[in-house]
């Protein structure tokens, strides 16, 4: 991919200290409406799953008496009708982006299509007087990025990345505790993500398994877990290794089918996949195909899939932090493992590691069995964080589990930008293009050293002044 043309010292000279100083401004605040009494008007492009039911469904459920939907698009006329009613809502409908802004001049934009196709609409809704809000990632590749970043600035719209993960109680408890240097200065960080064989397989079944729309899962799913390594670190990342490979899926498998519905093989592929069985899949997806050829239930093991199944990163932060990530799309469990070595000591957490949920489990036991007299079991819906300070003993923090998708963070985040945009942020919750370009850069940088087997520097990728303390940041 073409490196931007606009060097790093044009880009300081352009933008100068204000521009550079916005991109540290709260985003979400752009959000709060200035019309008194009215409705804020909003479009949604892109009506997969994830744009009719959390950027659609739920919106029209909770937050009716302040958004207005005025307008749906997608490239798919059928997925659009199917989209308009399961959202519930009366708007027109759009195959075409631009003639849908001309004629609704909506105050917000939702992206939610393909990943690489993102950055054509958050340009074209900074260009066109509306603020937008994207789906993770903001973007798959450097120069889109770039280009984000400097429409944003010229146009002074805002764009607001959904980042739903800071949001969730657990990881906001970890971010307190770091801010806090509970265990002094934190040096190095040990970032593990496992994919179970339902949902890491599910990314291979889409189009997420092609690099050219969704930009590996370093890209795709990483940024979710780059932009919390960003956040919690309170620095930004300068240089990326990476390993990386296609061994499990893909052409790594002795036989293939058409897709899973008029698949020969359905009685000895284990991850056979019925999406007969889902009514919602049949009437947004198979019902459709029609238009596009878009395929929902494709084959795991089809030849032109190009992303990889198991990633190692190592990223090197300004202030010295080491990062050591990886992520596997076939574990037999869903989870994660997060640890955080401090001067003074050491953070860890983990999230439905079966081992440890189940010593969870039999340590409230245990203390029922103590407290026998009111034959009680003490609640075991919460999450676990281990603080170690050196030559102490552990001490375990419980955190409330929280209801709702990605740990109770899909909640907050819909609150802070539709309900609550002005409240105070003290963590930084609020995550913007800064936050979107640098942990998708990270995904972008791994890819790169892993193609070239070479170490990749942010620095020669985008111009975005790098630092080793992010400065506070500004409401409004």
């Amino acid at each position: 991919m073409e490196k931007s043309k606009f060097s790093r010292r044009n880009f300081i000279a352009t933008t100068g200290v204000v521009a550079a100083g916005s991109l540290f401004t709260n985003p979400a605040t752009a959000f709060a409406s200035s019309l008194k009494g009215e409705k804020r008007k909003v479009v949604l492009v892109g009506t997969g799953v994830r744009g009719t039911s959390f950027w659609g469904k739920r919106l029209v459920e909770q937050y009716s008496d302040i958004l207005e939907f005025v307008g749906l698009c997608d490239i798919n006329p059928g997925r659009l009708e199917y989209g308009k009613n399961y959202i519930g809502v009366s708007c027109p409908t759009f195959t075409n982006f631009e003639e849908m802004m001309h004629k609704t001049k909506p105050d917000l934009v939702m992206v939610t299509t393909v990943d690489a196709t993102h950055h054509e609409f958050i340009i074209k809704g900074l260009e066109m007087g509306s603020d937008v809000l994207t789906e993770k990632p903001m973007t798959t590749d450097e120069v889109k990025a770039q280009k984000i970043l400097d429409t944003e600035r010229k146009t002074g719209k805002k764009v607001i990345v959904g980042f739903n993960y800071r949001y969730g109680p657990h990881p906001t408890k970890i971010k307190e505790l770091l801010d806090k240097q509970e265990v002094g200065r934190i040096t190095s960080v040990d970032f593990h993500w496992y994919l179970n064989t339902y949902h890491g397989a599910s990314y291979f079944r889409r189009w997420h398994g092609i690099r050219a729309k969704s930009g590996t899962l370093l890209v795709h799913k990483a940024t979710h877990h780059f932009d919390l390594l960003n956040w919690w670190i309170d620095s930004d990342p300068v240089e990326v290794f990476a390993y990386g490979k296609l061994e499990h899926y893909g052409k790594n498998h002795p036989f293939r089918g058409d897709k899973c519905r008029t698949c020969p093989h359905t009685s000895e592929c284990k991850f056979f996949w019925d999406i007969t069985k889902s009514k919602r899949d049949m009437d947004l997806y198979v019902a459709n195909e029609k238009y596009d050829g878009y395929i929902r239930d494709n084959c795991l093991w089809r030849n032109e899939i190009d992303i990889f199944d198991k990633m190692a990163v190592q990223i090197k932060y300004a202030n010295d932090v080491q990062v050591s990530y990886s992520l596997t799309t076939y574990s037999p469990y869903e989870g994660w493992r997060v640890a955080f070595n401090g001067m003074d000591g050491r953070i860890d957490s983990w999230l439905d590691i079966p081992w440890m949920e189940q010593t969870k489990v039999n340590q409230a036991e245990l203390h029922a069995l103590e407290m026998s007299q009111n034959k009680t079991k003490e609640s075991t819906d919460y999450q676990e964080i281990m603080v170690m300070k050196n030559w102490n003993d552990y001490n375990l923090i419980k955190v409330p589990k929280a209801s709702g998708g990605h740990g109770g963070g899909d909640q907050r985040l819909q609150d802070m930008i539709f309900r609550n945009p002005d409240m105070p942020d003290p963590l930084r919750h609020s995550a913007g293009t800064r936050d979107g370009a640098l942990s998708a850069l990270i995904g972008i940088a791994a890819r790169k050293s892993i193609d070239t087997g070479k170490p990749v520097k942010i620095a020669d990728l985008i111009d975005i002044e790098l630092m080793a303390k992010r400065p506070q940041q500004k409401q409004g």
